[in-house]
């Protein structure tokens, strides 16, 4: 209870037991194995890892509504609103800390790992004839030649979708505390259709990669690099978007208030943790 910052309420809510965490437990261990079954082409993996999906996708439908229900029923008070909001920003960290160890890995792979290997010449060319220590077209005898993914093009089109994602994001809180739905209806619009666009051209951006450029899973260390920042990347977009998608049909069905309305404000907090970690990739990946 911190009385010092006033937040104080005579009753602290605590929901009920909850089927949710370990529900989402099981999703997240059936598409775990799933995925690492049907890379090593058993045929049940792919059921196992679609099975997984269907879980999660139950378990995100009843526990939004359990919370969206106790919300309208106003069983939220201040002190609830502030435990929110520190559990919302505690999360962000961690997400924060879980790019910064991928960016840390492309720091360490070109700066460090990829140049001292071309410092050994003797070496590589005894186990490694073909390798040619340069970033990002580092080459071996067991990478196929591939082409580096340029800056210009889609790169820089999501680029411009995203920062044009967090104007309307924006503008659309402008909305909740003006309490013009309107506003919120369409910012929020705007921004889940600016999110699908962008994941729509990185799918494009993908297949252009795999069947122009020949840059693969497999093209070594920057391959590996780039699918893995951009692939999770994309992923959070996706969450952000259902979120703030969620966020609009409540917007349509009449809930929040100028007062209440964190449920959107931890969705934009994201969207916008999604912007920034978009704007280090591209320099970071595209650009250097």
């Amino acid at each position: 209870m911190n009385v010092e910052n006033g937040i104080h309420d005579a009753h602290y809510y605590v929901p009920e037991p909850s089927r949710w965490p370990i529900t989402g437990s099981i999703a997240l261990f059936c598409m775990t194995c799933g995925t690492a079954l049907w890379i090593n082409d058993m045929q049940l993996g792919k059921w196992l890892l679609l099975a997984g999906f269907l879980i999660l996708i139950h378990m995100l439908i009843g526990w939004f509504r359990d919370v969206i229900t106790e919300s309208q029923h106003g069983d939220y008070g201040q002190q609830v609103d502030h435990s929110f909001r520190w559990g919302m920003s505690w999360f962000i960290f961690s997400e924060v800390m879980f790019f910064a160890a991928f960016f840390g890995a492309l720091f360490y792979t070109r700066t460090i790992s990829v140049p001292e290997l071309g410092w050994f010449s003797d070496t590589h060319e005894q186990l490694w004839p073909a390798f040619k220590a340069t970033w990002p077209g580092v080459s071996g005898p067991k990478i196929a030649p591939y082409t580096p993914m340029e800056a210009f093009g889609i790169p820089a089109i999501n680029t411009a979708l995203l920062l044009t994602s967090g104007i309307t994001v924006t503008w659309a809180h402008w909305g909740f505390v003006k309490n013009n739905r309107t506003q919120m209806a369409l910012g929020l619009a705007l921004t889940v259709a600016l999110g699908a666009v962008f994941l729509v051209l990185q799918a494009f951006e993908y297949h252009h990669a795999y069947t122009q450029m020949h840059l693969t899973l497999a093209s070594g260390a920057y391959g590996m690099t780039f699918f893995m920042l951009t692939g999770f990347h994309g992923m959070h977009v996706l969450v952000g978007a259902i979120m703030l998608s969620v966020m609009l049909g409540r917007v349509l069905k009449g809930h929040f208030t100028p007062e209440h309305h964190f449920g959107f404000e931890a969705a934009a907090w994201y969207w916008h943790f999604v912007d920034v970690v978009w704007l280090g990739l591209f320099v970071f990946v595209y650009c250097l």
